[in-house]
């Protein structure tokens, strides 16, 4: 029976059973972590012979008899180019390999934005008025990081099955002050959801400023469960054939392909963009870390030996998505006060709880042992406005550790959820 079909007497009722099952909890003193979306030693063990294939035996000179450990290059080894070409299906010529962080990249590109325009000769954003930037929710809280940062605004625009919700999206486009968006578009964090060739087609096409740009974080691109995939179009081909060539920018890494700490961070662009960056790189760095670029192209070869990896990380990922969805299903599905995404690859589980109770469920999770990502995190300012969304970050415990953790967490929606209903019977 839905809890909101329930009487005074049975809620009140049901309250103690749940309430005492949480307290057995309680008294286990757990201690779990689900609060990121990091992967796990197993994960990263998975790619330990990356730190074999450079040392003083195997040389330091690429393929195409650049100097590793010397400076040049700029832009990456053309072998690594060649590599992430192929991870992100775009041409190798729109590839800048940098260091090891695609959130770095990110935030310079859109402080280069904000402080100097976004292309030569361009008004920088910041000399145009209090500009603003959409953000697709629930979404990634450290795009939302950066904005705030700036102290660019951020304007909210829902989620949908197949991406951002189009409408909204191109009626804010058409002020000139909004600037950008940001788009985790395959396998979305949190969501999972993929966007559909429609919505990539309408993004690249849509009205908007001719500074606008697209922050196209392709951070799950290859990261599918076992089993599954969805599919993704070009953004800078239909960019391109839409007649807004410079509209989006492309960034992505192996962080959870290889090492989270120590992997290969990547831009794609066009020609303008892409040199305009190069301009100022030359001017920030001597050259990023092309050791590193070496190891992964040693490694990994091609995309076939990228595939190959990520089938193992898929049969490592896949078991826990599976233990929290089916425990979801089994013990929440029939009493109305949940509901929650099943992606097809991706980081993460978007759980939306009774409105109003998330900040509860978090307190009650965290009291008894298991920490949850912040509430409110899934939205600019840490405000979600209905107090529902809890992202699930399975891929960091172990399969027992995440049992539990989902175990505690079910338990808590309810009990959050029967003191939400019976504080409205007293109101």
């Amino acid at each position: 029976m839905k809890y909101s079909e329930m009487s005074k007497l049975e809620l009140q009722n049901t309250k103690q059973e749940v309430l005492s099952a949480y307290n057995k909890f309680k008294a286990r003193g757990l201690s779990l972590d689900m609060s990121r979306g990091k992967p796990s030693q197993e994960q990263i063990m998975a790619a330990i012979g990356i730190l074999d294939t450079l040392n003083s035996k195997t040389g330091h000179i690429s393929e195409s008899k650049i100097n590793c450990l010397n400076y040049g290059n700029m832009d990456g080894l053309p072998e690594c180019k060649q590599l992430f070409a192929e991870i992100l299906d775009v041409p190798a010529e729109k590839i800048f390999v940098a260091g090891n962080s695609s959130l770095n990249l990110m935030f310079d590109y859109i402080l280069q934005c904000y402080a100097l325009g976004a292309a030569e000769n361009a008004k920088p954003w910041k000399e145009q008025g209090p500009v603003k930037f959409i953000c697709p929710v629930p979404g990634y809280d450290r795009h939302f990081g950066i904005a705030e940062y700036l102290g660019i605004d951020m304007i909210t625009v829902p989620m949908t099955d197949t991406g951002p919700d189009m409408n909204e999206v191109e009626r804010l486009a058409k002020d000139s002050l909004v600037k950008g968006i940001f788009c985790v578009p395959k396998f979305s964090n949190p969501t999972g959801v993929t966007y559909s060739d429609e919505i990539v087609k309408r993004l690249a096409k849509m009205e908007a400023a001719e500074d606008f740009r697209i922050i196209w974080d392709n951070a799950y691109c290859v990261h599918h469960l076992k089993g599954k995939d969805d599919k993704l179009i070009d953004i800078l081909e239909e960019c391109e054939k839409a007649g807004n060539p410079s509209r989006a920018i492309i960034f992505s890494s192996s962080s959870k392909i290889s090492f989270s700490g120590a992997g290969v961070a990547v831009f794609a662009a066009n020609k303008e963009n892409y040199e305009f960056l190069k301009k100022r790189y030359v001017k920030q760095t001597i050259g990023f870390d092309k050791a590193n670029q070496l190891r992964h192209v040693r490694y990994f070869k091609d995309i076939n030996g990228v595939n190959k990896h990520m089938d193992i990380l898929a049969d490592i990922v896949t078991p826990k998505f599976e233990v929290v969805i089916s425990n979801f299903e089994k013990e929440l599905s029939h009493l109305g006060i949940a509901n929650w995404t099943n992606p097809n690859g991706g980081y993460f589980i978007s759980l939306n709880v009774l409105p109003g109770t998330a900040k509860r469920v978090y307190e009650l999770c965290k009291e008894a042992g298991v920490t949850l990502t912040n509430c409110g995190a899934t939205y600019p300012y840490g405000k979600d406005p209905k107090d529902e969304n809890i992202r699930i970050a399975p891929t960091f415990p172990s399969i027992e550790e995440l049992a539990d953790a989902t175990g505690l967490l079910i338990i808590s929606t309810k009990l959050a959820a029967i003191e939400k209903y019976l504080e409205k019977m007293e109101d």
